[in-house]
């Protein structure tokens, strides 16, 4: 009597995997009919060497073809969809069979499989990109892109080298001196950087937009609002501690860029860029949240940027309430953000370890 082998299931947008745990099969059968799919082989699976067989019901209409492919440890069965979508389970059964179970080496969320698309889309576009770097040419778009990043490197590099000398040289002194020695800079480079919002609007990168606009939106609400309005606040420490993690972070991260740019990959760079914002990114985070909580009282005493209200009122709102709602945003992108890094971060991986595999 045939049994039942273990099936672990994945899909994305067009296809259905199936796995089917069984070491050595032989005299595989597998067919769909009638919208159904039908497994029957032999070899060693839960229950020993024996005749295994399972048939599924699945929830949308796919196509008759299939494809399958043994291995010693397992067999994999590829089906089509008839109409490309996103299933919100695999057979008409509510409740699924107890022999299947999500294969969590290749499952992704929607999101992640549109991703997985965008990425297999770039990877064309690199290869594309290649041959057009063989044959001497290089789109305005790339080579917009590349004097882009490198500006912005170089930029954010005289930030971080100049405060890291200057603190060698004078060190706590210089802490209280950054503003006027180094915001020139910074405010070159963070006007610059909504460069990267229109980008990604427009699709000249693929990345997310909200994500981008957070960061960029965040950090010159910091710097030109927090300390630029402020002279209070040009002496403060904070101030060196907001530009130097910034700053370590953006010297990792252009660089990559730049090399993406030319198809090219520096491993060490690589991790760098998808792991040092681990720790720095909170830490800027609550290095921003100092500033803005130390330029309260300052908003409050010099009335800047007060909302008057009517005569007959009497009175302003002052600047200082909105900024105790600021903080709380920030929390909230920190968050939104974080996930969207962490996820970039494992995707990035996940796609190494299986080209390893």
């Amino acid at each position: 009597m045939a049994l039942t082998p273990l099936v672990y299931w994945a899909q994305r947008h067009e296809e259905i995997y199936l796995r089917v745990e069984l070491t050595d099969a032989q005299n595989i059968n597998v067919h769909v009919h009638e919208n159904v799919l039908h497994f029957t082989g032999q070899g060693r699976g839960a229950k020993g060497q024996n005749d295994y067989k399972f048939s599924l019901e699945f929830l949308l209409p796919v196509k008759s073809e299939v494809s399958h492919k043994s291995t010693q440890r397992q067999v994999n069965i590829t089906v089509q969809k008839l109409q490309r979508g996103w299933w919100e389970r695999l057979t008409v059964q509510e409740r699924k069979p107890i022999f299947l179970a999500p294969d969590f080496d290749r499952w992704l969320d929607e999101s992640d499989a549109e991703m997985e698309i965008r990425e297999k889309e770039e990877k064309r576009n690199k290869l594309k990109a290649s041959r057009y770097k063989e044959e001497g040419f290089i789109s305005l778009k790339t080579g917009f892109l590349i004097i882009y990043n490198l500006v912005q490197f170089l930029g954010f590099s005289w930030i971080f080298i100049n405060m890291t000398v200057r603190l060698f040289i004078f060190g706590q002194d210089s802490l209280y001196d950054t503003f006027h020695t180094i915001s020139d800079m910074m405010f070159f480079c963070q006007i610059l950087a909504a460069v990267e919002v229109l980008n990604a609007a427009f699709g000249v990168v693929r990345t997310g937009v909200i994500p981008t606009l957070i960061q960029v939106v965040g950090r010159n609400f910091i710097l030109f609002i927090i300390f630029g309005s402020l002279e209070e606040m040009h002496h403060k420490p904070v101030v060196f501690f907001v530009f130097y993690l910034w700053s370590t972070i953006e010297i990792f991260r252009y660089p990559f860029y730049l090399l993406c740019c030319f198809n090219t990959e520096w491993k060490t760079l690589t991790w760098l860029r998808y792991t040092i914002w681990i720790p720095l990114y909170p830490l800027g985070v609550l290095a921003e949240a100092v500033a803005v909580i130390q330029s309260i009282p300052i908003f409050d005493e010099t009335k800047l940027f007060n909302i008057p209200l009517p005569k007959a009122i009497g009175t302003s709102i002052s600047f200082s309430y909105f900024l105790h709602f600021y903080l709380v945003l920030m929390f909230l992108g920190l968050i939104i953000n974080f996930r969207h890094l962490y996820k970039q971060r494992k995707r990035r991986f996940r796609t190494k370890k299986r080209k390893a595999n």
